[in-house]
Formats: C-alpha cells, structure tokens, sequence
C-alpha cells in the first residue's frame, strides 16, 4: 500500500458514521485530538525501537503513518503538501535545509 492509497482509506472511513468508524470518531473530536493520538503513536514507535522489538516496531510505524494521515485531514492538509515539501528538500543536504530555517 501507498501512502497515497492510505490517504484514500482515510478520506473515506472519514465520511462514515463516528458510530461504525474509529478514524470518523477521532476526526470528529477535532484536530487537537488527532494530534494527541498521533503523538501517542510516536511514542509507543519510539519505545520499541529502543526496545529493538523490529517486529513491534513495524506495527507501531504503521500507526504513526496511519494517524499522521489522519492529523492532516483534520487540518485540511493534503499529503501531497507533504510530499512536495520533501521534494523541494531534494536538492540540498539535510544540514543546509535545517541551517535555513534558523531566522
């Protein structure tokens, strides 16, 4: 599966009823939610990889990448945003990038 393909699950499990979908009950409880439970999922990703648990790893990274995808639909944000900010990025190192945003 893509991302562009999880965009699309995401887009239509949040036209469901908050009822008979986990993501349209997040979406509804607003953006700053979505956010919480994004972080949440970081964390739990992050605490595997010091575990070194690769296995456990994988599942939380595809909730990371899952609840990301929902944190930009509850602010109007389209992946392809994302995806053309990483490709702006291309053409220069991640030092010079992280330099640039200084001031």
């Amino acid at each position: 599966m893509t991302l562009e393909e999880l965009e699309a699950v995401v887009a239509a499990r949040a036209e469901a009823s908050p009822d008979d979908s986990w993501t349209a009950k997040l979406l509804a409880k607003g953006p700053e939610k979505c956010a919480e439970k994004f972080g949440e999922e970081a964390i739990e990703a992050i605490i595997e990889a010091v575990k070194g648990d690769t296995d456990k790893l994988a599942s939380e990274g595809a909730d990371v990448l899952f609840h990301f995808l929902v944190m930009l639909k509850a602010r109007g944000v389209p992946l392809s945003d994302v995806m053309n900010e990483l490709a702006r990025r291309q053409g220069q190192s991640g030092l010079a990038e992280k330099a640039s945003r200084r001031g």
